[in-house]
This record gives C-alpha cells, structure tokens and sequence, in this order.
C-alpha cells in the first residue's frame, strides 16, 4: 500500500505496482502448489517459499507475509497449472524459469524427501514453461546441493 502511495506521489505507473503484486501472487500460488503436492505444508518449507520470494526474486518481505499467508489458506482451491504458466511464460526470461524451477525443487526437497507428485508436478512446470529435462534436473541438482549444506 504504501509502495502505492509513493508511486502515485511520484508520477510513477501504478499499473507496474499491479503487475508486480499479480507476479508475487502468482509465484506464491505456485510455490504453495508445490509445496502442498505431497498434502502437507510443514514450517520448513514454507520458510523457503519466503526466502526464495524475498531474496531470490527480490520480493517486499512484508508484502511476501501478507501473499503468503493469503496464498496458504487458499491452497485447497488450487488454480490450473496453465493460469501459472501462461502468465510465466508472457512474462519470464528463460533463466528467470530455471530460477524459478530451482527454487520450487529446493521448496519440495525442504522437508526432507521427494514425493512422486512432487517431482511430476515440477517436471510437467518445466516442460510447460519450455524447460529442457537436463536444464531440468540441472535445477535440480543444484538444489539438492544447496539442500545438503
């Protein structure tokens, strides 16, 4: 909100403070998509959605609390993975969807194990944001090794 105002007070586009909080939602969404495929969200994955969204994405982490939580209580209404996608795909750089990628792996390695919904879902994302299975499990990799440290 305050974000809002100072755009406003500075001529700026509110539009961009639209399309930012949509993005936010949306990477949200999908996070907690993932997270829930194997029918639970635990703290330590949800600890991740907010890292990956405040410091990988470079997201407010005030506003991340509020989507997040938002984001959470919505989770059993679960969108198409093509609402998700069709948005990333519009509006990602290929390497802004590999990032993406790694850090939905690193959400779903958080609690300790891989379920096979988990690892479908990410690989049906991966394809449908027209990510290779090597850059794929590339991601993949990486976040094991990240995991393990």
């Amino acid at each position: 909100m305050i974000n809002l105002l100072k755009n406003i007070l500075n001529n700026h586009d509110s539009k961009n403070e639209k399309d930012d909080y949509k993005n936010l939602e949306l990477l949200c969404g999908l996070m907690i998509e993932a997270a829930y495929t194997d029918g639970q969200i635990d703290s330590a994955e949800l600890d991740k959605i907010k890292f990956s969204l405040v410091n990988v994405f470079s997201e407010d982490p005030k506003e991340v609390d509020l989507v997040l939580t938002e984001a959470e209580k919505n989770k059993n209404n679960s969108k198409s993975l093509h609402h998700y996608t069709s948005f990333i795909n519009k509006n990602f750089d290929d390497n802004k969807k590999l990032i993406l990628i790694e850090a939905l792996w690193e959400i779903v390695l958080s609690d300790g194990e891989i379920h096979d919904f988990e690892s479908n879902l990410i690989r049906r994302l991966a394809g449908l944001l027209y990510i290779s299975d090597v850059n794929s499990g590339n991601a993949r990799k990486r976040a094991l090794d990240k995991n393990r440290k």
